[in-house]
């Protein structure tokens, strides 16, 4: 009966370390998600705070001559 019990605990202990490796690499798919999420998409949209005013004003600056 012992032998039975360390099996079973045994075989949940493996099973907890395929869970944990599965959940590892689902955290870093989503890190890595939000990582590029950020470069792709926030980066471009802070720069097109600096671009556009200075394309509304070389276009403001065109339309007055």
């Amino acid at each position: 009966m012992d032998e039975e019990i360390l099996k079973k605990i045994q075989a949940q202990d493996e099973k907890l370390d395929n869970i944990y490796r599965s959940v590892e690499k689902t955290r870093k798919y989503f890190m890595w998600t939000l990582i590029i999420t950020v470069v792709l998409f926030i980066l471009p949209l802070l720069g097109l705070l600096f671009v556009i005013p200075q394309v509304f004003s070389v276009y403001s600056g065109a339309l007055n001559f």
